[in-house]
């Protein structure tokens, strides 16, 4: 019975630090993905034809909140990027004629931090932000004149891996990345979170796209990858106007001095819970009377 009452006495602290918004969130996310890199300029695509690289993505989210404004987020998610050279507006990479298409899946912690404290005796809507690192999963596909799907990376189309080409190395496919965004989200009732956000993660690679430096020697290509490579290096001569050239070192394929970036927004739907006080109430029903009944 001592102990029964001991427990009881030094779970009070705990229980009103617990009621100071401590909570946890767990959920999915839903919504559509896009990038920013060598064929796709625009930051934020729009209009009719850019329109046409968004592509699903979708999430599993934890969040611990240590308290009603700050707390750690944990993610897992998967998003389709695309985007091709005859969906811009610049005539140079119209020309290249390059596509691609990468199904990437990626995992993060971030710090997240609510504007307002948001809980179920306070504020119930706050907009937030968050910021973190994380690392993801990147192997960049295309089609080849056959339809059949080729991975871009063992084809090595830059040259990596080429003894003429010290310094282009064969790229991995998993690569560190830095997730940041926010958004604002809603408490519905006691039980729900709704949030609309943007998460934007900056890549700690080029590759994303499979295109970053200049073309290689065809000759090379050839004799060290084979046709295959040269089919998907360059598909400028897949088009009707094409001059009959295939570019050369000395030509720009991308633009190796910035790396890829890539983002998603949505919709996260997360279920509102607090373990803790839980513990505390069933504690405190388990707790005797010390004083006499009435």
């Amino acid at each position: 019975m001592k102990r029964i009452l001991l427990f009881c006495l030094l779970a009070i602290p705990f229980s009103l630090w617990a009621q100071e918004g401590k909570h946890q969130e767990a959920g999915l996310k839903f919504g559509a993905a896009n990038y920013y890199g060598d064929l796709q300029t625009e930051v934020v695509p729009w209009g009719r034809q850019s329109a046409k690289t968004y592509r699903p993505s979708v999430g599993i989210v934890y969040k611990n909140f240590f308290n009603p404004r700050v707390g750690l987020r944990f993610e897992m998610n998967y998003a389709r990027l695309t985007a091709a050279d005859s969906l811009s507006n610049n005539r140079a990479n119209q020309l290249r004629n390059l596509d691609f298409t990468n199904d990437v899946v990626d995992l993060f912690g971030a710090l997240e931090v609510n504007f307002l404290p948001v809980d179920i005796h306070k504020f119930k809507v706050s907009p937030y932000v968050f910021a973190g690192i994380g690392a993801f999963y990147s192997n960049p596909y295309s089609k080849d004149l056959d339809g059949e799907k080729q991975y871009l990376r063992r084809l090595g189309t830059e040259g990596q891996g080429l003894p003429g080409y010290p310094d282009r190395k064969h790229y991995s496919t998993i690569h560190a990345m830095i997730p940041f965004g926010g958004g604002i989200k809603f408490l519905i009732g006691q039980t729900f979170v709704l949030s609309a956000e943007a998460t934007i993660r900056y890549a700690a690679t080029d590759y994303i796209d499979d295109v970053s430096r200049s073309y290689v020697n065809l000759d090379t290509l050839m004799a060290y990858r084979g046709a295959k490579s040269v089919e998907m290096a360059y598909k400028g001569n897949q088009l009707k106007d094409w001059d009959g050239n295939y570019p050369n070192y000395e030509f720009h394929r991308g633009d190796h001095k910035m790396n890829d970036w890539y983002w998603t927004v949505g919709i996260t739907a997360t279920i509102y819970f607090d373990a803790f006080n839980r513990l505390r109430n069933n504690r405190q029903t388990n707790c005797p009377r010390v004083f006499g009944r009435r």
